[in-house]
C-alpha cells in the first residue's frame, strides 16, 4: 500500500518532513526502525547503528541541523546491504548518488550533498533512543513506510489498526478510478 494511503488511514499523523524523499523514485521502504541521532556533520553514529542493527531495520536519522553534509555514501550502503539493513531515512545528506542507486538499497535523504564528515568519538549521538523529526516522535521498533511521496513513521499500535483500513481505502479507489476513467466528474463521485 502506499504511504499517502497508510498516513489518511492512520489519522494524518505520521509523515515525515516532505523534504525527505527517495534518492530514486522507484525506492520503497518498510520496516521497524532503529532510531539514531547525530551531532551535525559527524556519521560515527551511523557507523555504531550498523553494528546493532538487526535484519530489516531501517535506519532512521536525525541529524538536527546539520542538513548540508553527506552522512552516507557508497561503502556504508554497500555494508549496509550486506549486513541486511532495511534502508536509510535521513534528515541530512547522502553522496556517491549513482553507486548508492545501483546498490539499491532504500534510501530516503533530505538532500544530496558532498560535504563529508567526522567521526568524533566524544560526539553527543545516540543509537536506539527515541528522536523527532519534525513532528513525529520515532521509537525503536515503530513501522516506517516510505515511496515517492514521502516516509511515515507509525507505533505497532497505530499500524496494525491503519493497515487494513489502508487496504479498504485502496480497494474502494480502484472503483473510483474506474468511474473518472468513464467519463465521471469528481464533484460527483465525491458527492461534493
Amino acid at each position: 500500500m502506499s504511504s499517502a494511503s497508510l498516513h489518511e488511514a492512520a489519522g494524518r499523523t505520521g509523515a515525515l518532513p516532505s523534504a525527505i524523499k527517495p534518492i530514486e523514485r522507484g525506492m520503497t521502504v518498510h520496516g521497524p526502525a532503529l532510531p539514531v541521532r547525530c551531532p551535525p556533520g559527524d556519521n560515527l553514529w551511523i557507523h555504531r547503528a550498523m553494528a546493532q542493527a538487526q535484519r530489516g531495520d531501517v535506519l532512521v536519522v536525525d541529524c538536527g541541523p546539520g542538513t548540508e553534509f553527506g552522512y552516507w555514501g557508497e561503502i556504508m550502503a554497500t555494508s549496509a546491504k550486506a549486513l541486511g539493513i532495511g534502508g536509510l531515512v535521513i534528515t541530512g545528506g547522502v553522496r556517491d548518488l549513482v553507486a548508492l542507486i545501483d546498490i539499491g538499497l532504500p534510501t530516503f535523504s533530505a538532500n544530496i550533498c558532498i560535504q563529508g564528515t567526522v567521526k568524533d568519538p566524544l560526539g553527543d549521538g545516540a543509537v536506539g533512543e527515541v528522536i523527532r523529526i519534525g513532528s513525529v516522535t520515532v521509537r525503536r521498533g515503530d513501522l516506517v513506510v516510505g515511496d515517492a511521496d514521502g516516509v511515515l513513521v507509525l507505533t505497532p499500535e497505530a499500524a496494525s489498526r491503519a493497515i487494513p483500513i489502508a487496504r479498504d481505502r485502496d480497494a474502494r479507489e480502484l472503483t473510483i478510478l474506474d468511474r473518472v476513467r468513464a467519463g465521471a466528474r469528481t464533484l460527483d463521485v465525491y458527492d461534493l
